[in-house]
């Protein structure tokens, strides 16, 4: 594709990924760093396992990866969703985990925590959400692929849902990530080619409760892989490249029980007003590098005003114009940045509409 720091030989690995494991289970555990990033390590099982909860807990040295201090610097990751390895094969399998301090605390960095209280104690709403991962594939001299090394591509148009050369860039990353997903079990809903050239965008969803934020972190994890060994980066950031370019969001499609009933739209705006009210606390928590993106242009709302509207790109939420029309459905939040966590986001949306969650007692 182009030049690479990356060495990924498979002729030469092949050999090896074919030799027996007798009997044995290779486990990639991943975890969320303090840069919200993944970090993995692997572990070997010696036997099948069905559940996370037969899975040992492990740790990892977590003032390497901003998340403890060098004096005490052990972190405790615990199991808590499994999935089939795509590049390891069967029975191999990618552990996801929480990050845990010696203490019995959750991890500061463990935004899952809450989100599944939160979702627990608000089951009976049974909450679908769906997202929509914007990201861009960078070379590893952080140009974005396909831009010429000295210009500008030509203006946003031919590019989003594109098809053919000079129009889409890395097709064969986004095909390999798509496959992986599908063979590991994360709900993948769909892709397609963002507006800025070398921007891509995936769907995850719709899913119920805590399970989005699972299955949107194992898609990044999985999709940070096989960008590897293509030798490209994938750059989250939320306005990547300066200027009259749209940058990248994490579209955040939201639904209850009471929505997708006859007359659910009541309930849709009135979740708009409470969202309304809590404006600077999601955008607080809505992605780093966010003001770059939500100036109201290039189909984004203003960051400083809360506005929702059917079928209107330009507002902070969007309600689709078959819902409105059937009167029940879902709403878009399009405030999210594509860095945000999706355990953060999810976590205050429900917090938001239905109420937050009472002290916790936690053993220490």
């Amino acid at each position: 594709m182009a030049d690479s720091t990356t060495v990924s030989n498979y002729p030469n690995l092949e050999k090896y990924m074919k030799l027996p494991q007798k009997g044995k289970i290779m486990a990639e555990y991943v975890w969320i760093d303090g840069t919200n990033g993944v970090r993995s390590k692997s572990k070997t099982l010696f036997k099948p396992v069905s559940s996370p909860d037969e899975l040992p807990e492990w740790n990892f040295d977590g003032s390497s990866t901003g998340q403890a201090p060098g004096d005490n610097s052990d972190v405790y990751i615990r199991p808590v969703a499994i999935f089939p390895d795509p590049f390891r094969l069967e029975p191999n399998i990618i552990v996801l985990c929480e990050t845990w301090d010696p203490d019995g605390s959750p991890n500061k960095f463990n935004y899952r925590h809450d989100a599944a209280r939160l979702m627990e104690a608000n089951k009976q709403h049974e909450l679908w959400f769906g997202l929509e991962q914007e990201y861009t594939l960078l070379g590893i001299d952080d140009r974005p692929y396909g831009w010429p090394k000295n210009g500008f591509p030509g203006a946003q148009g031919p590019y989003y849902c594109g098809v053919g050369a000079g129009r889409v860039f890395c097709r064969d990353i986004v095909e390999a990530h798509y496959k992986a997903c599908m063979y590991a079990d994360v709900k993948i809903a769909g892709t397609n080619a963002e507006v800025m050239p070398a921007q891509w965008e995936y769907q995850v969803g719709p899913c119920e409760g805590i399970e989005l934020g699972d299955h949107l972190w194992m898609s990044r994890f999985l999709l940070a892989r096989v960008a590897e060994e293509f030798g490209a980066k994938v750059s989250f950031a939320p306005k990547p490249i300066p200027g009259d370019w749209n940058g990248a969001g994490l579209h955040t499609n939201v639904s209850s029980a009471e929505m997708r009933k006859d007359g659910g739209m009541k309930h849709i705006e009135a979740a708009m007003k409470k969202l309304e009210g809590r404006h600077v606390d999601h955008i607080a928590v809505y992605g780093e590098g966010n003001a770059d993106r939500l100036t109201g242009k290039h189909e984004t709302g203003s960051m400083d005003k809360f506005t929702w509207g059917v079928a209107d790109r330009g507002a902070s939420v969007r309600i689709p114009r078959q819902c409105a029309r059937e009167g029940k459905g879902y709403f878009e939040d399009r405030r999210p940045a594509s860095n945000a966590d999706p355990y953060q986001i999810t976590g205050i949306i429900v917090e938001t509409i239905y109420g937050g969650l009472p002290d916790e007692k936690t053993d220490k």
